[in-house]
């Protein structure tokens, strides 16, 4: 065949030929990695679009470079591009014609630039892209009507990012023409007001406001949102219109760290699941409307209208009504807040609760039979509270079936439910550190008839896995205390005086993590616990390392603050090859002895904690930091020191010279004389 006749079907081919061919094998010139359509070309000190690119190209990362204008001409060469990245290039502004040949692309980043310089010629670039879907133009300056311009006519957008610029105040014109709009990223402004900013966007479902400055959220009416955060604002009030019968869409809704005085007046009908409150200033008032207990206050209150002179409204302190729809709640994080009780019936609206977290409020009672948790609580947190008691029938014990976690630490606890640990069939971790519970004898606990105690019962709790008892003011631990237990982590620290070895040895192989710090441990034999990976014998004095730890493969070890002079270096490089992680800042370590030092900081596996701040002294007690012990001063091996000579001698030298002056002047008093008047009565000659 002639060879002109193949020119048409090698003309053919030629596209096929494209498609089958990977761009793995791009020409040798180009200045970027490629993996499959995709080139990468980040960090490379680029100026401009690079040019030896292939032309099918569909995603483009140019992020971390110096191009600081994007000219007509930069994609002429990529018409199949539909991801475009250029975050953190100072760049200024796009020409009007960039995107002239790639109406293809439908993702643009342009984070951590300076478009607030060249917004207005960058904003027509943007009405050239019909497909865009996600834009990123956070970290800009932009301030509100750098946005509008820049957001002029984009109604296919779905992805907006808009953090960390300089926006205060949102009206109705902001986002007009986003009519896609599904999820949108304001965090990290100036904002103060949004006023009705959201109302031409009716598909929106994600929504962050957090870290402005946001006095209030009222009339909220956004029935299809499904995420809202505005954590981190001075939201003082949260009020959803009350005259809607829609049904809101909400699941999860994060006012954390704000403000708020009141529980959040939520919507009427909602599919709410996750409430975030944490750190505000919550507090129930219901109290405020029983006029037994302040007979001479009202349920009332009138609020009146001066400027416009309209009539007075009047409004009931406490209505149970205005806590809205929380059935479907599953997590309410109220931690850090002024809670002092629960409403009554507050507790029984929600029969999905699964995580309850309280930690630092101000219950005093928690009374378990009254509140009528529903069966669904897995994790019930109510530490750093007022609680000196928890009251509990059998009854409603057996109904939390559930119940995973039990965090009831530092409270003041005086009385438990009797059995209420044995009661709970699916506790896995326990925390009652800091307070002052003792645990009960077997004795007492089996024939004890009365409904709570003082002391607390772990006998054969199967499912429990995590016990934390710190600093309960425990001396002794009854032997069988743990008996029939498999438990993988026991804190027992801040316990001084603690007897524990006999107790815990029928844990010796299930326990992983065992907490002894300042319990005054000094000779405990760890030979037994094979499985312990964990270990905090910290602030017990310890003058030497205990040698049983050699046989594990303990993985952290915590030595803080005892009085370990050195570490053999047998002891060390037995425990390098198998250490993770180990404290030692506190001990007294000799400079003339830190071999050890050298072994672990020579292991790469070892991170040696607050490693510049472990300090040893030398033989003048001088205090230095052990990672600079090359400079120190010591002895070799084997020989003896000049340095306690010279200590030694110059005391002796001084006190024969004293000696020596003495004796001359007491027996040749003229001597001195005639050396005082050779010296300093010289003639003078006027």
């Amino acid at each position: 065949m002639p060879v002109h006749g193949l020119t048409p079907i090698l003309l053919c081919l030629l596209p096929i030929w494209r498609i089958l061919t990977p761009v793995s094998s791009h020409p040798q010139n180009s200045p970027c990695p490629l993996i499959q359509r995709t080139a990468l070309c980040n960090n490379h000190k680029l100026s401009s679009v690079p040019a030896g690119l292939p032309d099918n190209l569909e995603e483009l990362q140019l992020n971390h470079n110096h191009i600081q204008t994007l000219h007509d001409d930069s994609l002429l060469r990529y018409p199949s591009l539909n991801t475009l990245s250029l975050a953190c290039n100072s760049l200024e502004k796009l020409e009007s014609n960039t995107f002239q040949d790639t109406k293809l692309l439908e993702s643009l980043n342009l984070a951590n630039n300076d478009l607030h310089i060249g917004y207005q010629e960058t904003s027509h670039a943007l009405k050239t892209l019909p497909r865009l879907r996600a834009l990123d133009l956070s970290e800009n300056e932009l301030d509100d009507e750098m946005v509008a311009t820049l957001l002029e006519n984009l109604t296919s957008l779905e992805y907006l990012n808009l953090s960390g610029n300089l926006l205060q105040r949102l009206d109705e014109t902001s986002f007009r023409d986003l009519h896609q709009l599904k999820e949108l990223d304001l965090q990290r402004n100036l904002m103060y007001e949004i006023d009705g900013a959201f109302d031409s966007n009716p598909k929106l479902q994600r929504l962050n406001l957090a870290f402005n400055y946001l006095l209030c959220l009222t009339d909220f009416h956004m029935t299809q949102l499904v995420v809202l955060n505005a954590s981190h604002n001075f939201i003082e009030w949260f009020i959803s219109r009350p005259d809607l019968n829609d049904t809101f869409q909400l699941e999860t809704l994060d006012l954390s760290d704000n403000k708020l005085l009141f529980f959040p007046f939520l919507p009427s009908h909602s599919h709410l699941q996750n409430l975030y409150l944490s750190h505000n200033s919550v507090s129930f008032y219901e109290h405020l409307a029983d006029n037994s207990t302040f007979p001479n206050t009202t349920t009332t209150v009138e609020f009146y209208n001066m400027k416009k002179y309209a009539g007075n409204v009047t409004a009931q302190l406490w209505d149970d009504s205005l806590h809205g729809d929380v059935s479907s709640l599953e997590i309410l994080d109220l931690r850090g807040n002024l809670v002092e009780y629960f409403p009554q019936g507050f507790i029984q609206k929600m029969p999905a609760l699964s995580r309850l977290r309280m930690c630092t409020n101000c219950l005093e009672t928690l009374n378990l039979t009254s509140e009528q948790f529903s069966g669904s609580l897995y994790e019930l947190d109510v530490s750093n509270n007022r609680l000196n008691q928890i009251v509990a029938d059998g009854g409603t014990l057996t109904a939390l079936g559930n119940l995973t976690y039990l965090n009831l630490s530092l409270n003041d606890l005086q009385l438990l439910p009797l059995g209420l640990f044995s009661s709970l069939p699916s506790l896995r971790s326990v925390d009652l550190s800091y307070n002052n519970l003792d645990i009960c004898p077997p004795e007492e606990a089996e024939t004890s008839k009365d409904t709570s105690s003082a002391c607390v019962d772990w006998k054969n709790i199967a499912s429990l896995r995590q016990l934390y008892l710190k600093g309960c003011n425990l001396k002794r631990i009854p032997s069988s205390a743990f008996a029939g237990l498999s438990l993988s982590h026991l804190e027992l620290s801040d316990n001084p005086g603690l007897v524990v070895q006999e107790s815990i040895q029928s844990l010796s192989r299930t326990l992983q993590h065992l907490g002894l710090g300042n319990t005054h441990t000094q000779d405990f034999d760890f030979s037994h616990f094979q499985s312990l990976k964990f270990l905090n014998i910290s602030r017990n004095s310890l003058p030497h390392l205990p040698p049983s730890l050699l046989d594990l493969d303990l993985e952290v070890l915590d030595l803080r603050d005892n009085r370990l002079s050195t570490i053999p270096s047998g002891q060390a490089n037995a425990l390098a090859p198998k250490l993770h992680t180990v404290f030692l800042t506190g001990n007294p370590f000799n400079c003339c002895q830190t071999e050890w030092f050298r072994t672990f900081e020579t292991t790469k596996t070892i991170n040696l904690v607050g490693q510049s701040y472990i300090e040893c002294e030398d033989l003048i007690q001088t205090t230095h930091r052990v990672e600079h012990f090359q400079s120190f001063y010591c002895l070799e091996r084997g020989r003896e020191s000049m340095l306690w000579y010279i200590l030694l001698f110059v005391p002796i030298c001084l006190s024969f010279v004293g000696i020596l002056v003495i004796v001359l002047l007491s027996f040749k008093p003229k001597m001195l004389q005639k050396s005082i008047k050779k010296r300093c009565l010289k003639p003078t000659s006027y």
